[in-house]
């Protein structure tokens, strides 16, 4: 049984109300609600826009789009960095709004703020370069291709890393020129407002980042208006799916980061106990539910055994608890039903034939806590092997060999991250090129980086964000083609 400290904290939100108040002037035709996971207690209500009130926002939205995209880059980094003051000077609010909302322990919450000022700062800096124009040769007199904006993009984006995945997509669209309207997570609209309050303290153009409260089934609405020129969704599988079925048939460009299974290889020249506790990590950051946590842990037959009692081990002594007090390293799951998914996926693996060597059930206590959990002799068919699990519980798989090991691997639906284990870098690197996933890291856990494209591959999305190929998702990449004047007006044969 994990370590289990003080109770989950019921501090009052007041003082997060500069960023999560309501001040819009539109009716009200719902409401959303912030629940505290921890304890299960509502935090606050906030009412959903009206169909109106959406109306004249995308207006608006349109109305800044055609302001924006004739500003500099000097300009957009200018107020991008003042985005990154503005996280900054006020993670203490943001920390505890996200941690409130969904659950995250409260250092994570700070990391993700910085995460987010570091990424704006990063396409402050170098958005210019990766949109330069770029001269190829032809039959032109010149001939290059420049990137120019869309227009308005919308972020379709989930509650597990509230700041971190608006900026993420935010961040380059906007250094494009484009302008971004956000529906996010039904259970973080606080989260959501204060983003837009954010970008407006910044002193970004009214209009340039929208927050809507809406409900899912308004999506597809969105996504057929034309004001609407692109869509970019983190989120599941089916809500993927979804998206790109009415993206699709409105001709819509669409970037999609979906589910993961990301494979763990630790191969039999793997360093097994420092590996072991880097595995802990791998599997639990963000309280396990991250798309590019590991899941699968797929170990070389030689070292299995010492991996699994040291992996356990590790789990075991993972801190879970009130996640606002700093010593927790595992809060609550974000909602009651991922902690139904988890005993099902769980409880089914069991059933046919896996082994618990940690957690595996509820905790009984307020709030919706799930323990560490690993499981043994994991098997394709299992629901922990070929499901995406969402929180803390990790699937050890024995392999023969590294060519079985890494058709283990990519024995899945899915195709986002990877990571290798070995002695042998150069050989990490080299079974790198084998693994069906976008990113594979070699003695090294998946993670994020503004530097670098993310996104996956098979059932886990298409498109890229970050980096150069991220914000170039949603750019018209243009050829301009000219001749000398004196033979402007000389026919030419078409190709």
């Amino acid at each position: 049984m994990p370590a289990l400290r003080c109770a989950p904290s019921q501090l009052p939100v007041a003082s997060l109300a500069r960023f999560a108040r309501w001040d819009c002037f539109a009716a009200i035709v719902g409401s959303m609600e912030s629940i505290n996971p921890a304890t299960g207690v509502r935090i606050a209500s906030y009412p959903e826009h009206e169909p109106a009130a959406i109306d004249a926002l995308l207006d608006r939205a349109v109305a800044a789009y055609r302001d924006w995209r004739l500003r500099s880059f000097a300009d957009r980094g200018r107020l991008m960095a003042a985005v990154a003051a503005v996280l900054r000077a006020h993670v203490s609010e943001f920390s505890e709004l996200m941690t409130l909302e969904m659950g995250k322990p409260i250092a994570a919450a700070e990391s993700e703020v910085e995460k987010c000022a570091v990424t704006c700062e990063h396409f402050a800096r170098y958005a210019e370069r990766y949109l330069a124009a770029e001269d190829i040769a032809s039959d032109a007199a010149h001939s290059f291709v420049r990137y120019d904006p869309l227009g308005v993009v919308l972020a379709v984006m989930p509650w597990n890393f509230p700041f971190w995945q608006a900026i993420r997509c935010a961040a380059p669209a906007l250094m494009a020129g484009n302008v971004v309207v956000l529906k996010h997570a039904s259970n973080v609209p606080g989260s959501a407002l204060a983003l837009e309050r954010v970008f407006a303290e910044a002193g970004l153009p009214a209009g340039a980042f929208t927050s809507l409260l809406i409900p899912g089934s308004q999506v597809d609405p969105l996504i057929r208006d034309p004001r609407i020129a692109g869509v970019s969704v983190t989120g599941s599988e089916a809500t993927g799916a979804s998206v790109a079925s009415v993206a699709g048939a409105a001709l819509k460009k669409c970037v999609l980061e979906l589910g993961g299974s990301d494979p763990f290889i630790v191969l039999a020249d793997a360093d097994v106990d420092a590996v072991a506790v880097e595995a802990a990590a791998a599997r639990t950051i963000n309280n396990g539910e991250s798309c590019i946590a590991a899941k699968r842990f797929i170990v070389a037959e030689p070292v299995a055994d010492a991996f699994l009692d040291r992996f356990t081990d590790a789990m075991r002594r993972l801190v879970v608890g009130d996640p606002l007090d700093r010593a927790t390293q595992i809060g609550p799951l974000a909602r009651p039903d991922l902690v139904d998914a988890l005993e099902r996926q769980v409880g089914d693996s069991v059933r046919m034939g896996a082994q618990l060597t940690a957690g595996g059930k509820r905790l009984e206590r307020p709030g919706s806590y799930f323990p560490p959990t690993v499981l043994a002799n994991v098997e394709p068919g299992m629901p922990v092997f070929d499901e995406e699990t969402f929180g803390p519980v990790a699937a050890v798989i024995r392999s023969r060999d590294e060519r079985h090991a890494i058709a283990l691997a990519n024995l899945s639906r899915y195709g986002l991250g990877a990571s290798i284990w070995t002695a042998d870098a150069a050989r990490g690197e080299r079974l790198a090129a084998d693994i069906e996933a976008g990113c594979v890291f070699v003695n090294g856990a998946v993670k994020s980086d503004a530097r670098l494209p993310f996104g996956g591959v098979k059932a886990s999305g298409w498109g890229r964000e970050l980096s150069a190929a991220g914000i170039r998702e949603f750019t018209n990449v243009k050829t301009v083609w000219r001749a000398d004047a004196r033979h402007a007006t000389q026919p030419r044969r078409a190709e």
